[in-house]
Order: C-alpha cells, then sequence, then structure tokens
C-alpha cells in the first residue's frame, strides 16, 4: 500500500517539506490503527477529519451557527498545521 503515496514534488525539488508532508502516510496509520503515529506523523490529521466529518454531516443536517462553527473548525486546523509546520522546519534548520 505504501508504493502507492504520491511523492511531495516540493520535497524532491527543493529538499524542504511541505505543509502537507505526512499526510499520506498519516492516512496510512489510522487505517492500520496507530492513532498515536498517525499524531506523530502528521498533527493536523484530526482537526481535518473533524472538519471534513462536520462538512459532510452538514451537507444532510442544517445546524443552527453552522457556518461559525466551520470557521472555528477551519482556523483550528490552519493553526495545528502552521504550528506543526514551524516546528518541523526549525528542528530542520537546526
Amino acid at each position: 500500500m505504501e508504493d502507492l503515496l504520491l511523492p511531495c514534488l516540493n520535497k524532491q525539488l527543493f529538499g524542504i517539506e511541505c505543509y502537507g508532508c505526512g499526510g499520506q502516510r498519516s492516512v496510512l496509520l489510522l487505517l492500520k490503527g496507530d492513532f498515536n503515529g498517525a499524531f506523530l506523523m502528521f498533527p493536523a490529521i484530526y482537526p481535518i477529519l473533524i472538519l471534513l466529518g462536520f462538512v459532510i454531516i452538514n451537507l444532510f443536517f442544517k445546524f443552527q451557527k453552522d457556518y461559525f462553527i466551520k470557521i472555528t473548525l477551519i482556523l483550528v486546523t490552519a493553526v495545528v498545521l502552521a504550528a506543526s509546520y514551524l516546528i518541523k522546519m526549525y528542528h530542520f534548520f537546526n
């Protein structure tokens, strides 16, 4: 299954990982049941899954303040993604 993963073009060209590096491997770890490993590989996996789940449920069921919930989930996901990337880059350059 790991042979089917797409390579990171950014990492191949520039040698630096992108924001999404580890996302595919994290999904594979989730499918294998390694929830801690999935988080360590790509910390934004859980906020992304929560956001995706909410958006799909919201297609069928409308909630009060669903716009506010979506915006909040997007911001949380963006903060986790940016923070994990900055930490990863800090360790990469040091």
